[in-house]
């Protein structure tokens, strides 16, 4: 399984970076499965540089705010428009909250209740009940954050992705992570700067959750917006994570 930061700027895009988007990709049956992990503001361009819009097998969106699923609205674009592509296409299952269909319609400017549906088979997720896309299981636990959102355990090649979405500290993040092969986790707030509860994670908070959840073997820092210092971050969660400390770069590639 491999793991390519499409977008990892946290709550807008920054001059180096889109808005959250990952793509989960592995071998099966013959053909590169492709999962596309949130499609925030800015991540619908730089996604075609690592695959074309209709290799996508299916997208999941952790919650609706912007940063994390406003270029679906391109994606549908994409998806009726384009004037080259000889083969009806068909449609991209979109996993997500309840409200996703209504959301993006409300957001392009459509009527319900056709909406996006003739692009997108809209799927809503349910708290830690397991789905399949191909060779992926994919796992959503609700967690801590002002809207209806969820982190997402990726397992594939007896391999574990634990993905935090916007969080704060939760007791989902402990079965999320819990024997992950890489935590990719939010690390938005800096200690001694933010002080709200209930949002996102600090990079020494990500640590303690993956820490807490035991058996994981990597951890990387996504989502800082571009006024966070990464160094503070990877500095924070040194403090408690007993190993590497990696920061999630744009256009990078990782295995699992």
């Amino acid at each position: 399984m491999r793991l390519t930061a499409v977008g990892c700027s946290g709550s807008f895009p920054g001059p180096a970076s889109p808005a959250s988007c990952y793509l989960v990709q592995t071998q099966h049956d013959g053909r590169t499965w492709s999962l596309v992990l949130d499609l925030g503001n800015g991540a619908l361009g730089a996604l075609q540089r690592h695959l074309p819009v209709r290799a996508i097998d299916a997208v999941v969106l952790s919650h609706l705010h912007a940063d994390h699923c406003l270029d679906l609205c391109g994606l549908y674009v994409a998806q009726k428009y384009c004037p080259h592509c000889t083969a009806p296409h068909s449609r991209i299952p979109v996993h997500g909250p309840a409200a996703t269909a209504a959301r993006m319609a409300s957001a392009y400017g459509l009527g319900e209740p056709e909406g996006m549906t003739g692009e997108f088979d809209f799927r809503t997720m349910t708290d830690r009940e397991p789905f399949e896309v191909g060779p992926f299981t994919i796992t959503p636990f609700r967690v801590n954050h002002p809207v209806e959102a969820f982190g997402v355990r990726v397992e594939a090649d007896g391999k574990v992705l634990a993905y935090t979405g916007d969080t704060d500290t939760c007791d989902a993040l402990l079965p999320l992570c819990r024997d992950a092969d890489l935590v990719l986790a939010d690390s938005a707030f800096v200690e001694g700067r933010d002080d709200a509860s209930g949002i996102h994670l600090t990079g020494r908070r990500a640590a303690r959750a993956a820490v807490d959840a035991g058996g994981v073997r990597r951890l990387m820092l996504t989502h800082l917006p571009p006024w966070n210092d990464p160094d503070v971050c990877r500095a924070q969660a040194a403090q408690v994570w007993p190993g590497e400390v990696e920061l999630a770069a744009p256009d990078t590639s990782y295995q699992l």
